[in-house]
């Protein structure tokens, strides 16, 4: 019954506010492209921030943290997000259920449009086992994560998060802005076309007798192969066995997508562009373990996005092993 009265709710009212909901995607689209593109910043990780602002707002994460730091950023807009998604928010709180988006896929018939929620759970299910028997927690290209500043705080890690300087510089300072308590965290800029990971790592305090969980989101699809293979490889040289990389690698038609005439400006836009997959189309399992152990590294738990899709998964979480 409250099911369909949400429905009686949600459908005039999604048609009375489709003026704003269009504004709302024009202030969202200018704040993270353009404001982005002025400030150096990436618009990929503008939209993962955006991604789990929704989380919170629907009670899927709790991450108060992200939901700070994006009220106070200057390339994101909460308010063109409320004009977008209010309507379905309001149907969500009245039914209990979540319908269109944001919604909880099934494992291995995720879409593209649940990439972010899903990736998410599927990596914090991944973290929240392995950081109890962790000492130290590196997220790699950091973006504006938000790990470090919730739950995770009370596991007894040490954090420290690397990323290219404008980025994290930015971070930092909406970070206090946003009063989001950041002194326990190490922040470790690296230009990763010309320092070594684990030397800027060691002289921010990093352990390398510790055991460590290494957090790389959303980053592998940007880079080559030969940058994807020096970073599984630095690792698995640098870090001590027992530690893991928690990391999600995409298929190569996923790539293609954001190689299509419209994917590339629109990435280009912020200097960002797709480029590494891997051939999941068949034998999708084989070919992951393969990669895998050609870095001297061990697959553990695995999610496969879009599994159950004939044209095989579009994407993967997963946990490697040293």
């Amino acid at each position: 019954m409250l099911n369909l009265f949400s429905f009686l709710i949600f459908i005039p009212l999604q048609i009375l506010l489709l003026p704003l909901g269009l504004v709302g995607v024009v202030l969202i689209a200018y704040k993270q492209m353009v404001v982005s593109n002025r400030l150096g910043s990436s618009q990929t990780a503008i939209e993962v921030l955006n991604g789990r602002w929704t989380m919170h707002v629907f009670d899927i994460r709790l991450d108060d943290a992200g939901v700070k730091l994006a009220r106070a950023l200057p390339n994101t807009s909460t308010a063109g997000l409320w004009l977008v998604l209010f309507p379905l928010w309001l149907k969500y709180k009245i039914s209990g259920r979540y319908f269109a988006y944001p919604k909880l896929p099934k494992e291995a018939e995720e879409t593209v449009v649940d990439l972010i929620i899903a990736r998410t759970i599927y990596i914090d299910r991944i973290i929240d086992r392995l950081v109890g028997d962790a000492e130290q927690f590196v997220v790699l290209g950091a973006g504006y994560d938000t790990r470090a500043y919730g739950a995770l705080k009370s596991r007894g890690v040490s954090f420290f998060e690397v990323d290219q300087i404008e980025t994290q510089s930015l971070k930092m300072k909406w970070l206090g802005k946003a009063n989001v308590a950041a002194g326990h965290v190490n922040f470790v800029p690296v230009n990763f076309a010309e320092d070594t990971l684990f030397d800027e790592l060691k002289s921010s305090g990093y352990d390398a007798a510790k055991k460590t969980v290494f957090l790389w989101e959303g980053v592998t699809l940007y880079l080559s192969e030969c940058d994807v293979r020096k970073m599984f490889r630095e690792i698995g040289m640098c870090a001590i066995p027992g530690s893991s990389i928690v990391a999600d690698i995409y298929a190569d038609r996923f790539v293609q997508l954001g190689k299509s005439k419209a994917g590339k400006k629109t990435l280009e836009f912020t200097d960002e562009g797709l480029n590494f997959g891997l051939p999941f189309d068949t034998a999708y399992e084989s070919v992951l373990n393969s990669f895998i152990a050609s870095e001297n590294l061990n697959v553990g738990e695995t999610h496969f996005m879009g599994g159950a899709n004939k044209k095989g998964p579009f994407a993967v979480v997963s946990e490697f092993t040293v």
